[in-house]
């Protein structure tokens, strides 16, 4: 498998004391999300946080005629989510990949419950499976327009002591999506939910496979609630 570009890195303006670890869709790559931290830095928000943008190796995706572009994992095909074929070989690597940035975070001495994992999309997913599933427990952990990965054994891969159990998702879904279902957004939610995990699911109207102005707006105030800033009390 192709090996991936670097990450894109936005640097704490103040004491770094948070990092943020934003995920891209399929065919997409870090930069396609650094808007995000672009758009905090104008307004003078997270100046402790260090964003993270990594970027997915080009891999041949299934349902694209094997076409090679920038993926998590492959995609064979867009059943249900309760008949999909999950690529679990190409989840399981990615999940390491999410796994070693945490724990390179921590290893910089950046406080495991200060470190947030989330992302779009295939993003999403990732981040939902890596973060129930991390060894540490994390500041929070968000997905935009995602579904549960692996859903017949994510919950059996989750560690023994479930350190993020605790640890509030963010999940945000257009009911116009036509790639990644409303429903499937929904039902993610709802199998996490019974699992124990305390997730918001907010929904936004007409907005089809892609982030919307309102949606930023939320994961701003759930980062604000998550990471809020320490300045030398850390």
């Amino acid at each position: 498998m192709a090996s991936s570009a670097a990450a894109i890195v936005v640097p704490a303006i103040k004491r770094h004391t948070s990092t943020v670890i934003v995920a891209h869709g399929l065919g997409d790559s870090g930069a396609g999300w650094s808007f995000l931290a672009e758009n905090w830095r104008m307004r003078n928000k997270f100046e402790e946080t260090k964003f993270v943008f990594p970027n997915a190796p080009n891999i041949p995706i299934t349902v694209n005629m094997g076409m090679r572009m920038p993926g998590w994992y492959d995609i064979s095909d867009f059943g249900d989510l309760a008949n999909r074929s999950d690529d679990e070989a190409g989840v399981l690597r990615s999940q390491k990949v999410f796994h070693t940035l945490i724990q390179a975070e921590i290893q910089a001495g950046i406080p495991t419950d200060r470190i947030v994992l989330g992302g779009f999309s295939q993003g999403g997913a990732m981040s939902l499976m890596a973060g129930i599933t991390n060894p540490t427990k994390l500041g929070g952990i968000f997905g935009l327009s995602c579904y549960l990965l692996l859903q017949d054994k994510v919950q059996s891969m989750v560690p023994a002591n479930s350190p993020n159990k605790a640890t509030p998702i963010f999940m945000g879904h257009g009911d116009a999506d036509p790639v990644v279902r409303y429903d499937w957004g929904q039902l993610t939610a709802r199998k996490l939910r019974e699992w124990g995990w305390n997730v918001d699911f907010k929904t936004y109207r007409g907005l089809p496979h892609s982030a919307a102005p309102e949606e930023i707006d939320d994961l701003e105030r759930y980062l604000n609630e998550r990471i809020p800033p320490v300045g030398e009390k850390l």
